[in-house]
């Protein structure tokens, strides 16, 4: 009979070398990702579910402390057998117990699940509930790296494929970088952009740290698109198992007239593609006609290079505690006034 253990694990390539034996392997269930949250001062907790001893499955987890109540959040797992009841149960058992020992009100996650009745009905009866809030990108766009440069030029939107070409014909040059120093520059024009269009943007802390923890392994790249000694664009790469993510993104008031960030993307796909990846993750996209969604003003960008539209089961949460409820009304309320949905 089938014997289910949760607990802690401490190594990383026993980690490591089972998240990336999985399909829906992702970044966000790294451990880099959670040695990043640990070196912003978080607790950071990697789960393992162990069947027989064998492991069977994984949960990082993070916990956020916040004033409208604390709780653990799961980004882009747990990665397990959801089909498995004897799993399902056992971890999230183990999930509460966590909450209440670390005064949470709940768990919040968003499963590398797709987004369909089947998927809803399976978290719904784990208790699971419809998070007021997004935890990170749900709605993607994915390139599939298996075909040749011909192949993935032909697929794109006309203007995008024009542009790539362009982007030679001015001279327009992409560089790469894996020097933490170069996020000081990012990281001064993206609060540029932020203060003109009118959003919060990342501290520098968080984009710099997250550039250290991946960089050691060679998992992330930022490449930079120039004319002349002109700065056009920049995107932060994370390359991560079979997956290059495009993280982060900035352009400069020179790249307005410009094909500099079609340039920097096409050097990640072709970097991706070098190094044996097959998939290109363009990251958030908003629904066709959400103009307030968070990902609007960069998804017709994102589209225009190719790729399918990939929906992960959107954000939920594991109450533990009574209070929860009002956290999730104020959370509501927030969403809706600063359209975050």
């Amino acid at each position: 009979m089938s014997h289910i253990d949760v607990h802690q694990i401490n190594d990383q390539h026993t980690w490591e070398t089972f998240v990336l034996g999985r399909p829906e392997a992702n970044f966000l269930q790294s451990w880099n990702w959670g040695q990043f949250h640990h070196h912003l001062g978080k607790k950071v907790f990697y789960l393992g579910v162990f069947d027989q001893d064998i492991l069977v499955g994984v949960a990082l987890i993070v916990k956020e402390e916040a004033k409208r109540g604390h709780y653990l959040t799961i980004a882009g797992g747990p990665l397990i057998d959801w089909q498995n009841s004897n799993i399902t149960t056992s971890l999230f058992a183990s999930l509460k117990d966590l909450a209440n020992r670390e005064h949470c009100f709940f768990v919040r996650l968003r499963p590398q699940i797709l987004d369909t009745p089947e998927n809803h009905l399976l978290i719904q009866k784990l208790g699971l509930k419809l998070s007021p809030m997004h935890l990170t990108a749900d709605l993607t766009l994915q390139l599939d790296l298996s075909q040749t440069s011909d192949q993935l030029l032909s697929q794109m939107r006309k203007s995008t494929r024009y542009d790539i070409r362009r982007a030679d014909k001015l001279g327009i040059t992409v560089t790469t970088s894996q020097d933490p120093q170069d996020i000081k520059l990012f990281y001064k024009i993206q609060l540029d952009v932020a203060h003109k269009h009118h959003f919060v943007p990342f501290s520098y802390q968080w984009l710099h740290q997250q550039f250290l923890s991946f960089v050691a392994d060679n998992q992330v790249v930022l490449f930079s698109a120039h004319q002349s000694q002109h700065l056009l664009a920049s995107a932060f790469i994370i390359f991560y198992g079979q997956e290059a993510v495009y993280h982060y993104g900035i352009s400069t008031p020179e790249n307005r007239n410009l094909p500099g960030s079609h340039a920097v993307l096409w050097a990640a796909i072709q970097e991706a593609q070098s190094r044996g990846i097959t998939r290109f993750n363009f990251w958030g996209i908003a629904p066709e006609g959400k103009t307030h969604h968070r990902f609007a003003g960069v998804s017709l960008f994102k589209r225009g290079f190719g790729g399918l539209e990939v929906a992960y089961l959107p954000a939920h949460d594991l109450p533990t505690s009574p209070l929860y409820q009002a956290t999730k009304t104020f959370e509501t309320l927030r969403s809706k006034l600063r359209h975050l949905s």
